[in-house]
């Protein structure tokens, strides 16, 4: 057993204990010490695998994968179409187990004004990715930073509206999100 493969299983099992903490006495009600004492290690290795409480919900690992992928796009699709195709690249190899854990993720989000308005500020890293990587491409600054800006807006609304909904795949509120984009709904 590797190092690094034992810090992920330790960083995947404190996230599915928050969020089994998180559904059941609610974000506010639960403290990292019960997190930690839950998962099994300490409140330190906690705080070395999440800044805060708020990470464990709030962090996105898909921006920098999603941000190389709207970067690589071709050169003749347009800022919002880069945009669309490199995110329905990475969510295509998103594990169907991985969905469950995201929709957690979001409900908590959902189910808190404070982590609402985080989420909020914590796209502002996911937009300023997708921006940058449409600079790369070559996008006028300001034309890069409209597109971002209006991917990262549909993406939340859909996201969120998604997360209410236990009948409906992943796929699809990705899929309204970036059709509308795309003036395609």
């Amino acid at each position: 057993m590797t190092k690094a493969g034992k810090a992920q299983r330790t960083r995947e099992r404190l996230i599915r204990v928050a969020l089994d903490l998180f559904s059941v006495e609610g974000f506010d009600n639960t403290s990292v010490a019960q997190i930690a004492s839950a998962a099994g290690v300490t409140e330190m290795t906690f705080y070395r695998n999440f800044p805060t409480k708020d990470s464990v919900v709030l962090d996105d690992p898909f921006d920098p994968v999603i941000a190389d992928a709207i970067a690589h796009q071709h050169d003749d699709l347009s800022a919002l179409a880069a945009i669309a195709a490199g995110i329905r690249e990475v969510w295509s190899s998103v594990p169907a187990t991985e969905t469950g854990a995201i929709r957690d993720r979001l409900r908590v989000i959902a189910s808190s004004d404070r982590l609402r308005s985080a989420m909020t500020r914590s796209a502002a890293a996911s937009e300023l990715a997708m921006g940058d990587a449409l600079r790369i491409r070559g996008t006028d600054p300001d034309d890069a930073e409209i597109a971002a800006a209006a991917a990262i807006a549909a993406l939340n609304a859909a996201l969120m509206a998604w997360s209410r909904r236990d009948d409906s795949p992943l796929s699809e509120a990705i899929e309204q999100a970036l059709d509308v984009l795309e003036g395609s709904r």
